[in-house]
């Protein structure tokens, strides 16, 4: 120690023009010498550490490995980097810790050894280096894709795990790739103008939605967030990528349920339309249908009290006979009415029984020959009395009674009604064919809805309702009924009878 402190001045020139911390221990790890730049790092004031074991500057913890290490190092007295590859730490005067770096350096001075440590207080790198490592685990860790890529040439720098892992590809081959290369649906014009408010400085991110597509060909969307940034001195881009598969699968669910519920909601308000059009039309038709016979009722049961002598009997049979036509018209109305609200409801019973299609037919042409007008016939048809089936016979009566009625009210005098049946392998057609004034062909599609009566017919009395009674009840036990109209020149109503009846319960 005397040999150093003799050269003192010398060291010290030479030691205070050095920014690290030097500190010079002898053989014994005492020191024997420092720089201003040690005493401040380690908080002493001038020559305040002479004379002090070097574990002085050492924590507690670390003193019986280190003295080992410093042992070893006098002994093989080479020039080396203290700690490198593993933390090494210093203590201050106030007990504070703190990370260094130290190298060390032995010589020979006077005949004895010394050993020069140079010290540097790496409390800054190790706070930058712990963010470097804890901003690496996340880049690497993150569950959404991270692409980093320069600025220029578009080739990738680095990619995350997750992106490795997704994508398919190592970071080798990333990084021979640009982004064009995993998006199949922008071509370098596109891509070029969404980064170029970055590269302009206007915008300091950009957002936007496409697809990307793995090394197995398969593509799925993504939503991009990207920003410009920097790699030392190089211009990078770094890209955030949100796999947005679960979010397009909803919304296109939703757009889906959304459109269904609107197409739901138009057609409840088309139907709710639709009812209150067919209530105005139902009471505007009730009121007509209903006051029309009964003011004919009136009218006559007036007169016939007037008619009180024995030579008037003629016209008190006249009277009479107008208001059994109005009082069974309106009984027709009542019961048709009363079939909608039955079919309505659901309390429609059949009954079906194995009986001649003649029965029904004869029934039904004898009530209406009571209602040709002049020069008016119906045309039996023929063949028919062997013809069985079976079915239930009141609703094959309110069918063809309906079809041959509204023949002959929509055909004028002198026309005949064709009745026309055909026996088919698994139906019985009937076919009522008038040279009546026939439907327009813009309004044959509503036919069968209820109340509805086209425009060349509303001068004649009518519900509107027969047709479409007439084709539920059918349709109900496996029939049904279809027509061919031509205006001004007639009509052809089809009903079709099952010859087996499946499955059927009343």
């Amino acid at each position: 120690m005397q040999s150093f402190q003799e050269n003192s001045d010398i060291f010290n020139l030479l030691s205070e023009g050095v920014s690290e911390g030097i500190i010079v221990v002898d053989t014994n790890q005492i020191i024997v010498a420092t720089n201003s730049s040690a005493e401040r790092m380690f908080g002493y004031s001038k020559n305040e550490l002479l004379s002090k074991p070097l574990d002085t500057l050492i924590p507690h913890r670390y003193h019986k490995n280190h003295d080992h290490h410093v042992e070893r190092f006098i002994e093989k007295s080479e020039r080396r980097q203290m700690g490198h590859g593993r933390d090494i730490h210093g203590i201050r005067k106030n007990g504070e810790e703190f990370p260094v770096e130290a190298g060390l350096n032995p010589f020979e001075l006077y005949g004895s050894t010394y050993v020069m440590a140079l010290v540097i207080d790496i409390t800054e790198r190790k706070i930058k280096e712990k963010e470097l490592s804890h901003w690496a685990r996340i880049f690497n860790e993150s569950l959404n894709e991270i692409y980093v890529f320069n600025a220029q040439t578009l080739r990738f720098v680095n990619v995350n795990l997750e992106a490795q892992r997704n994508m398919g590809y190592t970071l080798v081959e990333f990084k021979s790739m640009t982004p064009l290369n995993i998006k199949p649906h922008l071509d370098k014009r596109q891509f070029m103008s969404l980064i170029d408010p970055l590269l302009k400085g206007k915008q300091e991110k950009v957002k936007f939605e496409t697809e990307h597509q793995r090394k197995d060909r398969s593509i799925y969307p993504v939503e991009v967030h990207l920003q410009l940034s920097l790699v030392g001195d190089d211009q990078v881009f770094v890209a955030m990528i949100l796999d947005i598969t679960e979010r397009k699968n909803y919304t296109e669910k939703l757009e889906k349920t959304v459109q269904e519920r609107t197409k739901q909601l138009t057609e409840a308000l088309a139907k709710e339309k639709e009812l209150n059009e067919l209530k105005t039309r139902f009471l505007s038709l009730v009121s007509h249908e209903f006051k029309t016979p009964l003011s004919s009722i009136l009218t006559s049961i007036t007169l016939l009290a007037k008619y009180t002598e024995g030579h008037q009997q003629a016209k008190r049979d006249k009277h009479v006979a107008t208001i059994k036509n109005k009082v069974r018209y309106l009984d027709t109305i009542l019961t048709d009415f009363l079939s909608v609200e039955r079919l309505d409801s659901g309390k429609v019973k059949y009954k079906l029984e194995h009986f001649p299609l003649s029965k029904v037919v004869n029934e039904v042409v004898y009530g209406a020959n009571l209602l040709l007008k002049s020069g008016q016939r119906i045309t039996y048809p023929e063949n028919i009395d062997d013809i069985y089936i079976n079915f239930d016979e009141k609703t094959l009566e309110l069918a063809l009674s309906n079809l041959i009625h509204n023949a002959i009210k929509y055909s004028p005098e002198d026309t005949s009604i064709d009745l026309v049946v055909k026996n088919a392998e698994k139906s019985i057609s009937v076919h009522v064919i008038d040279h009546g004034i026939g439907i327009p062909e813009s309004e044959q599609k509503h036919i069968f809805n209820r109340y509805f009566r086209a425009e060349n017919a509303l001068l004649t009395q009518g519900t509107g309702i027969g047709l479409n009674i007439a084709k539920q009840h059918l349709e109900n036990l496996g029939g049904t009924i279809h027509f061919s109209s031509e205006e001004n020149k007639g009509s052809t109503f089809t009903i079709y009878i099952p010859l087996e009846q499946k499955n059927y319960q009343s």
